[in-house]
């Protein structure tokens, strides 16, 4: 059978006619329709790669495999079209369903609990790193690729290629899950205004300090007012752009980090010790041991109502009114409208759709952006050695409720999207790296220009400066859904920032010491330690940090240009 993979509808039209053992000819077809010469491996290993899959599949082909992710550009890519090229080749018929982030952690919570197996694999950020480490529900991967699944394992998967296995490691040194996809949360900002004459010297007269990519969030903070309510190529414009709906996405715009970024953490690399992003405190042994200040973490400390209160300021002030309604999903976009100005909280997933069809309003007429992408500015209570951003790490994940056949043939699939056949041409279609040999590739090189600092920040090695949800989080799905419940309270006013935080930690500290009491997760569950005054933390070195008497210092900015010679 002859494929067309020009057309995800030719593919799927010709899959329902696929023979049951597919091979060499439909692979070399895929290679040359879809891969052509986007791919950092010769031809003839190119199709070295293909004949493994064709020949490890084998014993599957025709099995009905079941994967699921969330709904991003990259996922969509490898839904639409490397699936049914991949099931063309092998015969090995794959779903992979894409929904949304939070119904996948409710799936794969489901499979946890029931041990039934609704999926064959899942695409499962790394944030549950310390969940899978726990529970030890998951296959980790070390063992599987040497032992049990050493036969459907690819010769040249090369794991050390791989920027982000050091967030899908646990503390035992075993690889949990396998990245397929990252992004950052960085700073995005129109540098067409940032560096328009006039704009400059007005800024410069009214605040006394140049306009530029802000350093703290001092400066962000008089940016967003500069800006806000400005007529710019014919819109009106906004200093900030967030979103507040009471939704699960709302969860994660503070456990991506935010808390980090204010400074409420502990000093420490990938993740803070012993107070990471979610104010969780462990000990010497990796116990969870408190939420709130009384047991010496962090989630109602006064750094973490300084962090909600900005977040609530800079949205009803400097935002569009239409923000406060909004998802993550919904928020995404908007930047490409261009009406704003800058973003604090800016995925680097929303990448694609701010370079093509449809962005027409940030980009130039060579196609080149308008705007650029920047660390993050930091919070008052920040210090240096502090975490001070999040990268999403979306990561192959084999459940151990999964039959080992089943799991063999979705481990292929899975190897598949990453291999390094395929990877090149999977990162410039959806933006999000995963590879060393990709981000390095000449073809990204020449691209560069187009997307606005995204291949120099990960070229450069302060990529490892943002990081998932690290170990200290013993239950992320439990966890999770305390976050947007709560934050969302501050979000709508129904509450004061303080009184969000108090109820959250108080509820993380049932969930820890029903953990305790059940005894599930042995010697790395959590171990409460007793409710003390808090001014007994709060005068500790480290966090939990007790009130700054000044939460506004001295703004700072530096220049584009000396930001891109300090990432070198």
């Amino acid at each position: 059978m002859r494929l067309n993979f020009k057309s995800t509808t030719a593919i799927a039209l010709a899959l329902m006619a696929a023979p049951a053992f597919a091979g060499i000819e439909e692979a070399k077809e895929f290679l040359d329709a879809e891969i052509g010469d986007l791919s950092v491996l010769d031809r003839s290993a190119q199709e070295a790669e293909m004949q493994f899959f064709i020949d490890a599949a084998k014993p599957f082909a025709g099995m009905d495999i079941r994967v699921v992710s969330e709904t991003i550009a990259t996922h969509e890519y490898e839904s639409k079209v490397l699936a049914p090229a991949f099931t063309a080749i092998t015969g090995i018929k794959i779903t992979h369903d894409l929904i949304g982030e939070g119904d996948v952690v409710e799936k794969l919570q489901t499979q946890m609990q029931t041990g039934e197996n609704i999926y064959d694999a899942y695409v499962n950020d790394s944030d549950l790193i310390g969940t899978h480490w726990r529970y030890q529900q998951v296959r980790n991967l070390t063992d599987w690729m040497a032992g049990e699944g050493a036969d459907v394992t690819l010769a040249t998967l090369d794991v050390e290629d791989f920027i982000g296995t050091s967030f899908t490691t646990g503390p035992d040194g075993k690889l949990y899950q396998l990245p397929t996809q990252q992004f950052a949360n960085l700073y995005w900002f129109r540098l067409d205004w940032f560096t328009d004459p006039v704009l400059m010297e007005e800024f410069k007269a009214k605040y006394g300090y140049d306009l530029g990519v802000p350093v703290n969030w001092s400066a962000y903070e008089d940016i967003a007012e500069f800006f806000t309510g400005r007529e710019l190529d014919g819109q009106t414009v906004y200093g900030n752009m967030d979103y507040g709906k009471k939704d699960p996405s709302l969860g994660w715009r503070f456990t991506d980090a935010w808390m980090s970024m204010a400074g409420m953490g502990s000093k420490g690399e990938p993740n803070g010790l012993p107070v990471d992003e979610w104010g969780i405190r462990v000990n010497e042994g990796s116990q969870p041991t408190g939420s709130c200040v009384a047991r010496g973490g962090a989630t109602n400390s006064p750094a973490a109502v300084y962090a909600i209160e900005k977040y609530t300021s800079w949205l009803n002030k400097y935002s569009p009114p239409a923000a406060a309604g909004m998802t993550f999903g919904e928020a995404g976009p908007v930047p490409a409208q261009g009406a704003i100005a800058q973003q604090m909280f800016w995925y680097t997933a929303f990448t694609a759709s701010m370079v093509g069809e449809g962005a027409e309003a940030v980009l130039n007429e060579d196609g080149t952006p308008k705007w650029r992408m920047a660390p993050s500015p930091h919070g008052a209570y920040w210090e240096e050695g502090m975490k001070i951003g999040y990268q999403d790490a979306g990561s192959w994940t084999l459940m151990k409720s999964t039959p080992v056949d089943r799991a063999k043939a979705a481990w292929l699939y899975a190897q598949f999207v990453v291999s390094k056949t395929v990877d090149l041409k999977k990162s410039h279609t959806g933006l999000t790296f995963i590879r060393e040999s990709t981000i390095n590739d000449a073809s990204f090189t020449e691209r560069a220009d187009k997307l606005g600092g995204l291949v120099e920040f990960y070229r450069s090695p302060a990529r490892v400066q943002w990081s998932p949800t690290g170990t200290n989080v013993p239950d992320y799905p439990k966890l999770a859904q305390l976050w947007w419940q709560n934050i969302g309270d501050a979000s709508s006013g129904a509450k004061t920032a303080q009184q969000a935080l108090d109820s959250l930690c108080a509820e993380q500290e049932k969930v820890l010491a029903r953990l305790e009491r059940a005894g599930i997760q042995g010697d790395l569950g959590p171990k409460l330690n007793d409710e003390m005054d808090a001014s007994f933390w709060l005068d500790q070195p480290g966090s939990p940090k007790a009130k700054l008497a000044n939460e506004n210092p001295a703004p700072l900015t530096v220049s584009y240009e000396e930001l891109l010679a300090s990432w070198k």
